[in-house]
Formats: structure tokens, sequence, C-alpha cells
């Protein structure tokens, strides 16, 4: 028996899902995912404020990046949608003018939950390490842990690993200390 050849995914069809989920394409397929639980949101809303403030807009920190919560990322034929995404501002100039970015990201962190973690460290994971984008954080709002990836020669190195009430200071926003209790809820 014949079978049938798999339609590959377009971007067109992200605008066929529903509304209360993510959709992204990875290798021609379309994965839908639903929409974050409080506590990923909660996770992520804090990262973006603890980080946004000091390295957007240069309150208590050195400025001189562009941050975004959730945004479509081309990188070649995937779109992705990491937690959060940071670029240094010399490198996303202006704003592109479709719906998504196609300059690799600088940092990436990527909030992972039972719907989300085999498709976050097994498929994205790797992407992004094809695309060099220098560094990637997991945080697991359940088991209240930050792994903190650097690339080095093309493969995620773990540079550190943090748990429930540690206070950080973690590459590539060092220059801030982020206490990692505020992300638990």
């Amino acid at each position: 028996m014949a079978e049938t050849a798999k339609k590959e995914a377009t971007y067109d069809d992200l605008y066929d899902i529903p509304e209360n989920m993510t959709g992204e394409i990875i290798a021609g397929e379309l994965v839908v995912s639903p929409r974050p639980s409080p506590r990923h949101s909660h996770a992520v809303s804090v990262l973006d404020i603890r980080i946004g403030a000091p390295y957007r807009f240069g309150e208590g920190g050195p400025g001189g990046w562009i941050i975004l919560f959730e945004p479509e990322v081309a990188f070649g034929e995937h779109i992705l949608v990491p937690d959060l995404a940071g670029w240094r501002k010399e490198r996303l100039t202006n704003p592109p003018e479709t719906n998504f970015i196609a300059t690799t990201p600088d940092w990436i962190a990527e909030v992972i939950s039972p719907a989300t973690f085999r498709t976050d460290r097994v498929k994205k994971m790797p992407i992004y390490a094809q695309y060099k984008v220098p560094y990637l954080w997991l945080v697991d709002p359940i088991a209240r842990t930050l792994e903190v990836f650097r690339l080095e020669s093309g493969r995620w190195s773990l540079i550190s690993a943090h748990a429930d009430n540690d206070k950080v200071q973690v590459e590539p926003f060092q220059e801030i200390e982020i206490d990692l209790s505020y992300l638990w809820w």
C-alpha cells in the first residue's frame, strides 16, 4: 500500500490554529501547543520584568537589548516561538515588515512545561544551535530550576544550573542579580 506524501506546513497554516493554541513550524511540521499555564506565564512575565528594565531600558543595568515576549522567529524553514528572545540592539535595528523576525536572537529563554518539554529540548534546542543562538535558558517552574546554556563549537554546554531561591548572575545578563524565588508561583 502506497503511503500518502505528507504536506509541508506553511506560514499560512499558522492562521488556522485555534486562538487558545500556539503554532510553530518545525522541520515542515505544524506543531500546536496549548497556551501556557498560569505558572508558566508567571515565570515568563517575571523574567521579562527582571531582564527587560535593565537591559531593554537601561534602568539599573547597561541597556542595549531588544527583548520580546513570544516573538515568531524564522530559523530558515522553521518558525519558532520562544517564550522570550533577546537581540543586541545593533543587530535588530528596525522592526521587521513581516510577522516574524528573521534575525537570529542573541539569547532565548524557554519556560518548559509537561506539554512543551519534549519539543523544547528535543526539537527546538538543536535548531537554536544550528542557527548559532549564543545563549539559551531553560526554566522549569514545576521543578523550580534554571539551566543556562552557552553555544560552544556548535554544541550546547551547560554552564550553570540553579534552583529554588538562588540569587543568580548569569550570562548574558551577568551584570544584574535575579532572585529565582520570584519566578515560582
